[in-house]
C-alpha cells in the first residue's frame, strides 16, 4: 500500500507549524526525558531513514524554509524550494515515485517518497494488527500474514528451541512512515468522526485502499483495551515517551527493539541461542506496535500480565537476530478467534502466549 505525497498546501501548513512551534525536536526531547536510555534501532530508523538508495522526493522544513527534492544523484521527480526568495519548482525526468514517508530530525520535517530495495513489505487493508487482542483473525491474515510465525508458547522460550520465523516491518506500507513533531501531529485530527478531514489533509482518495487503511487504524485505536490493559495510540515520539514513563512510573527505563543483522531476511529456521534473558524483572512493561498510517502512529499498551525477554537467535543461513519477545500470562480476555489461538491451537486463558516483536516495534521496561 502506498500513501500519496502530501499536497504542497498541506506541507506548507505543516512547515509553518513545525518552524514556529517552540518545542524541542523529538531527539532532544528523548534525551531530556530519558537521559540514560539509548534510542532503540526501531526509533533511530524512523528518525533517520537511509535515503542513499532512494529515487525519491523529499521535503525538508528548517529555518531556511521548505525544501522538496527528488534526489541529488539520481534523476527523477520534482524539486520544490520555499524560502525567503519565494518558491522554485524543478521537474526532472525519471521513474514515478512510489511511496511516501515523513521524517523529522533536527532540521525539521522531511517527507520522502520511494521504496527501498529489498525491504520486505506486508500490507493489509482488512486484517487488524495481530498484536491487538480484541480482534479475530481473518482468513487472509491467517494465510498471508508473515507475522503468523512470530507466536509461540512460553514453555518453548529456552536455549535450543527451533522456530520457522520471518522478521518483517509490520504495517509500514512500502516506505517508512516517520514521526511528526508533536506540535504538528497534535494539529492533525485523529478520530473517526473527522476521517474525511484526515483524508483531505493527506490527499487520499475516498474509497481507495489507503483510505480504508486510515479508517482501520483510527478505528482500532478508538476501541477500548481489553480488561487490565491501558492503551493509547501515540502520534509522536514525544507522546510515546510520555505514555511509557507515566505508565511505568519512572524515567529510568530501557527501550529495546528487535534487531536483524541481515537486511534482506526471509522465512527460515532459527534456533534460540544461549543468553535468553528476562527484561524488567517482575515489573510491567509498555509495548508499542507500529501501525499503518501516513505518518508514524504506534499502538502502545501496558499490562501487568506481560513479560519481556531478550532472545538471541541464530538462523539456518548463519544470520543472527537480537530478538525481543513479549509473553502474555493471562489471555482469558482475548478474542477467542484471535490469530495466536489459531496458530498455536490453544484456548484463551489456558497457557502463556509469547510473540517476537517485528523490527519496528518497541518495548519499554523499568531498569
Amino acid at each position: 500500500m502506498v500513501f500519496p505525497l502530501l499536497s504542497i498546501f498541506a506541507l506548507l501548513n505543516l512547515a509553518v507549524v513545525a518552524t514556529h512551534a517552540e518545542t524541542l525536536p523529538p531527539e532532544v526531547y528523548w534525551k531530556s526525558k530519558l537521559p540514560t536510555t539509548p534510542m532503540p534501532k526501531a526509533i533511530t530508523d524512523i528518525l533517520h531513514p537511509d535515503l542513499a538508495e532512494d529515487k525519491s522526493t523529499s521535503v525538508a522544513v528548517g529555518k531556511g524554509g521548505v525544501n522538496v527534492n527528488a534526489g541529488k544523484t539520481k534523476p527523477g521527480g520534482t524539486s520544490v524550494n520555499v524560502g525567503k526568495g519565494g518558491v522554485n519548482v524543478n521537474t526532472g525526468k525519471g521513474k514515478p515515485n512510489k511511496g511516501t514517508s515523513v521524517n523529522v530530525g533536527k532540521g525539521g520535517v522531511n517527507v520522502n517518497t520511494g521504496p527501498k530495495k529489498g525491504k520486505p513489505v506486508h500490507v493489509g487493508v482488512g486484517p487488524h494488527s495481530p498484536f491487538d487482542y480484541n480482534y479475530a483473525a481473518s482468513e487472509t491474515q491467517w494465510h498471508d500474514d508473515p507475522n503468523v510465525a512470530l507466536f509461540f508458547l512460553e514453555k518453548d522460550l529456552h536455549y535450543g528451541t527451533k522456530l520457522n520465523l520471518h522478521f518483517t516491518r509490520y504495517f509500514t506500507s512500502s516506505v517508512d512512515a516517520s514521526f511528526l513533531p508533536r506540535s504538528v501531529a497534535d494539529s492533525i485530527p485523529f478520530s473517526s468522526n473527522k476521517v474525511n478531514e484526515v483524508l483531505n489533509k493527506f490527499s487520499i482518495k475516498e474509497g481507495s485502499d489507503e483510505a480504508q487503511t486510515v479508517k482501520n487504524t483510527i478505528s482500532e485505536c478508538e476501541v477500548p483495551g481489553i480488561k487490565g490493559e491501558e492503551k493509547r495510540c501515540v502520534t509522536s515520539l514525544e507522546s510515546m515517551v510520555d505514555f511509557a514513563t507515566t505508565k511505568l512510573g519512572s524515567n529510568d527505563v530501557d527501550a529495546v527493539s528487535t534487531e536483524v543483522t541481515k537486511k534482506d531476511n526471509e522465512l527460515q529456521q532459527y534456533t534460540m541461542a544461549p543468553g535468553v534473558k528476562r527484561l524488567g524483572e517482575d515489573k510491567a512493561s509498555v509495548v508499542c506496535h507500529k501501525e499503518n498510517y501516513p505518518y508514524a502512529v504506534f499502538y502502545c499498551h501496558k499490562s501487568e500480565t506481560t513479560k519481556a525477554y531478550s532472545v538471541p537467535l541464530e538462523g539456518a543461513d548463519g544470520s543472527r537476530v537480537k530478538a525481543v519477545a513479549v509473553c502474555h500470562t493471562d489471555t482469558s480476555k482475548w478474542n477467542p478467534k484471535h490469530l495466536a489461538f489459531q496458530v498455536l491451537k490453544v484456548h484463551p486463558g489456558t497457557v502463556p502466549i509469547c510473540h517476537f516483536l517485528p523490527q519496528d516495534h518497541v518495548v519499554f521496561v523499568p531498569k
